[in-house]
């Protein structure tokens, strides 16, 4: 069957050490939105580091791989990407608005007007508002609503929580897009999109923290009353953890980072104490080996600092012991067995991993696990964007005029989030 090229979506995760790219199918109707995958791309790519680019060029040829490989497993070109962005130079702050209201009730356009009006503080000549989420709304100063609309009253308040991005941080990751011959459709909070990949809707009500395990990052995203709370970047990452075996072992990077896939655990109990792995050496070092719960240690105390670390960011926003359901854990280092036992211990609270699976169908199995939490979501994004009327990734690459750095989807992430 050919796929019609005006309901195809495209998602672009540019990670610390891989690039990766997923192609679908806009399904279902605007409320219950699929993404059907149809091609899967990944590349390795040291080019990007913390959500920022290092290298153009190396960034640019991973973007073009992973782009050309999706498109030959879909069988379909796209023009534009949904492009995620993380890092400590996101911030998130919660601001206010309050409008009047005329006619005695409160409107569409009253929601509008008072979103906005709680949108528009100054942000600095270095940075841009990357997302404008409504989080309560009060009604003749009662608070505690969430859907005013239709409500009889003469005041409006909006509290509104405002992700921002430092100005030079997507302008480079755009040039790396621009240059792999695609336009980005829009920017995404790589929390935000993950949370579309693994929260319930029962986490998102009853309050939980959402804890990427990335490369390059860890990023907490609190959710609680259906709404995001909390956002934070912290600099501890599964970079650092590769560093360690490194050093612990005396391999390299990339050995390091194969013995972190294949023997890692993050607790040393799961580990037999006789269990033996081979390490990869040079000429000179000859035949080496070592135990497997020596790796599972200096892989335990790194990922204990890592979960302490959310842990911290978690009580400093004020969420500690108020998430009844818990943590939830994914990106590529929550693929690590043991890491749910190392959580519980440190959080205290229910833990879970989380992979993408609702809402996903075609070939969901290669993006069924924790590392593709971020490109699934962002596919999820778009296919929810597009069932709504926002901007496609279908279609041959054509040149276009420049559109703004993002484009503020206030009502979809109102409903959503």
């Amino acid at each position: 069957m050919t796929v019609s090229p005006t309901r195809l979506v495209a998602a672009l995760d540019l990670g610390t050490t891989r690039v990766a790219a997923v192609i679908a199918e806009v399904q279902g109707d605007a409320r219950a939105p699929v993404a059907r995958v149809l091609g899967i791309g990944t590349e390795r790519c040291n080019g990007v580091r913390r959500g920022v680019v290092r290298g153009i060029e190396e960034t640019t040829r991973a973007i073009q791989k992973a782009m050309k490989d999706a498109e030959r497993m879909a069988g379909e070109e796209v023009g534009s990407v949904y492009c995620g962005i993380a890092g400590e130079h996101v911030a998130g702050q919660t601001s206010t608005g309050v409008v009047s209201v005329t006619g005695g009730e409160i409107r569409t356009g009253d929601v509008a007007r008072v979103n906005e009006v709680a949108s528009s503080v100054p942000l600095g000549r270095d940075h841009m508002l990357l997302h404008a989420i409504p989080q309560d709304y009060l009604v003749d100063l009662q608070p505690g609503i969430t859907e005013p609309i239709g409500m009889t009253g003469s005041r409006l308040d909006a509290q509104v929580y405002l992700v921002t991005v430092l100005n030079s941080v997507p302008q480079n990751l755009r040039k790396c897009v621009e240059g792999a011959g695609y336009h980005v459709a829009e920017f995404v909070l790589e929390s935000l999109a993950a949370s579309l990949a693994v929260l319930t809707p029962d986490e998102r009500e009853l309050g939980a923290a959402l804890v990427e395990l990335g490369g390059g990052s860890t990023n907490v995203a609190i959710f609680q009353g259906g709404r995001i709370r909390h956002t934070g970047s912290l600099l501890i990452s599964g970079s650092h953890l590769t560093n360690d075996i490194v050093h612990g072992l005396q391999v390299t990077q990339q050995d390091a980072e194969r013995l972190k896939e294949r023997s890692g655990a993050a607790w040393e109990p799961l580990v037999p104490e006789s269990e033996v792995i081979e390490l990869p050496g040079t000429p000179g070092q000859g035949a080496r080996s070592a135990h497997r719960q020596v790796l599972a240690h200096i892989m335990r105390m790194r990922l204990q600092e890592t979960l302490e670390f959310a842990h911290d960011e978690i009580s400093r926003a004020g969420y500690h012991q108020r998430l009844p359901a818990g943590v939830v854990l994914t990106g590529g280092s929550a693929q690590v067995p043991g890491i749910t036992e190392l959580a519980r211990e440190v959080f205290a609270m229910p833990v879970r991993v989380g992979k993408p699976g609702e809402g996903l169908a075609g070939l969901i199995d290669s993006v069924e696990t924790p590392r593709a939490a971020v490109v699934a979501g962002l596919a999820l994004y778009g296919v929810r964007q597009v069932a709504q009327g926002g901007p496609l990734s279908a279609g041959k690459r054509r040149s276009q005029a420049m559109e703004k750095w993002v484009m503020p989807v206030r009502q979809w992430l109102q409903d959503f989030f």
